[in-house]
């Protein structure tokens, strides 16, 4: 079939289209690439992937295209569902005889509720979806594909049996030809990676247990499934001969360290090859390793810390010692490795005090960026179920975020108010980035570099603007 691979547009500046553990607007305006819905394009012939938000695509432009395909998959998530249902009608309003089907975490743990909210939907893709949604393309029956959740001709919701999870990843083929196919690589920018960068897959699934962490609860699970070295390698060849100007590569794997004999292999192709690169990666790595990374190519890990209490940690079954997160950092320190630190505020245990212990930690080991998030229940995560057997999670909050799309306090707690989590994130921020050697350092680095301060500058003004924004969802939150 005609096929049309759509993240479809949503609130401003919203990313949820790829590897993105919260799906919401950001702190400062960045997109990811939409590797979960490029995969399966590579897989069908002659299809065509728009990514909306980014290119800043409007719906109508969309909807001016309907009848050139005969099948719309669209990325959909907890935020923007009900979004991507209004497109679907919108679509099928044009072309009525457009079958529309949904991807995603959403639909992978309750394809069966999706439907029943949504009429114009006519199937689901549940777990990994790729080579489902390629027979849909394909024209094989519904009946006969497995993982799929569809309508029958009577209209009847039909559950099929299971896809089994792939082994051999090497079958898939590179997304980053699609991204030369139907994207504009520039459109495509993160705050704490190089740009233009590019990023994608070197392995699927999660070793890690962490009771909020959406992937690998819901499509990826829990063993780290990888594609050989020299398929990725391939690869990036490829993106050095058809995207020369990137400036970095991101392997987007949810803990890329998970294997590392495999990472330090792969770093040693990567250093032949003269590239910069970042990836994901857990506060436990050995300096041993982390040497060989470094003296291959890689410039910044993405780390998730979460937090500065040793036993909120256990709560979430993060699998890690505070004392090893701080001996970690410091390595990377010593070694020259930049760190996006990325913490969680709100998750179960929390009080007013680990908050601030949280914050104290974050001083101490000084990453050079933070992301700071809200504790955000994805159905299908065993956070969730917590939250609605102990009543952590209202309804009003479900959707995760407020009408402009950033994220809510979604969880409460008998101690611990909405609000007071909520206004939690601002004083992160502030007390982690107003103090003298944080500013000193941030000063030092944009005078060294005229296009840094460019970019440090217009960050600076975004993410005033993100918070200003903020105070709508504070609201909300009360």
């Amino acid at each position: 079939m005609r096929t049309l691979f759509l993240q479809a547009p949503t609130f401003d500046g919203f990313d949820g289209g790829a590897g993105s553990r919260y799906q919401a607007k950001r702190e400062i305006k960045s997109f990811w690439y939409p590797t979960w819905l490029a995969q399966p394009a590579a897989l069908v012939p002659n299809s065509k992937l728009i990514d909306a938000p980014p290119h800043d695509i409007k719906l109508p432009e969309i909807v001016a295209q309907a009848n050139d395909f005969d099948l719309v998959v669209l990325h959909t998530s907890v935020p923007s569902f009900k979004s991507d249902v209004k497109t679907i009608e919108a679509l099928k309003a044009k072309n009525p005889k457009l079958i529309a089907g949904l991807i995603g975490a959403k639909v992978a743990v309750d394809a069966a509720g999706a439907m029943a909210q949504a009429p114009a939907v006519d199937f689901c893709a549940r777990n990994e979806f790729d080579f489902t949604v390629k027979e849909v393309a394909d024209g094989v029956p519904m009946a006969e594909i497995k993982g799929l959740s569809y309508r029958n001709a009577d209209g009847v919701v039909v559950h099929n049996e299971d896809r089994e999870i792939m082994t051999d990843m090497d079958q898939l083929p590179f997304v980053t030809s699609v991204y030369k196919r139907d994207l504009e690589m520039e459109k495509y920018f993160i705050g704490y990676l190089k740009h233009p960068y590019i990023s994608f897959y070197s392995g699927r699934g999660c070793k890690s247990r962490c009771t909020f962490c959406l992937w690998p609860q819901t499509v990826g699970g829990h063993t780290y499934r990888t594609r050989s070295v020299a398929h990725v390698i391939e690869e990036i060849k490829y993106c050095l001969k058809e995207f020369p100007q990137t400036k970095e590569f991101f392997f987007d794997d949810d803990t890329f360290t998970d294997n590392l004999p495999r990472a330090e292999e792969i770093a040693r192709e990567l250093g032949k090859l003269g590239v910069t690169w970042s990836c994901n990666a857990k506060a436990n790595v050995p300096r041993k390793t982390l040497e060989v990374l470094k003296a291959n190519g890689l410039r910044l890990l993405l780390v998730g810390y979460e937090s500065g209490n040793q036993q909120i940690l256990n709560n979430i079954k993060k699998g890690m010692r505070v004392e090893v997160a701080e001996r970690f950092t410091k390595d990377c320190h010593e070694l020259g490795i930049a760190i996006h630190g990325t913490f969680i505020l709100g998750l179960p245990g929390e009080t007013k005090e680990t908050i601030q212990e949280t914050i104290a930690f974050a001083k101490r080991i000084n990453p050079h960026t933070i992301q700071v998030s809200l504790a955000a229940p994805y159905p299908g995560t065993f956070l969730y179920k917590q939250a609605v057997e102990n009543g952590w999670l209202d309804a009003s909050n479900a959707e995760l975020v407020d009408e402009n799309g950033v994220q809510i306090a979604p969880l409460h707690y008998p101690h611990l108010s909405h609000t007071e989590i909520f206004n939690s994130v601002e004083e992160f921020y502030k007390k982690f980035y107003f103090r003298a050697p944080k500013i000193a350092s941030i000063v030092s680095e944009m005078v060294r570099s005229p296009d840094m301060m460019k970019r440090r500058l217009r960050e600076g003004v975004e993410f005033w603007h993100f918070l200003r924004e903020r105070q709508g969802g504070a609201k909300k939150a009360a």
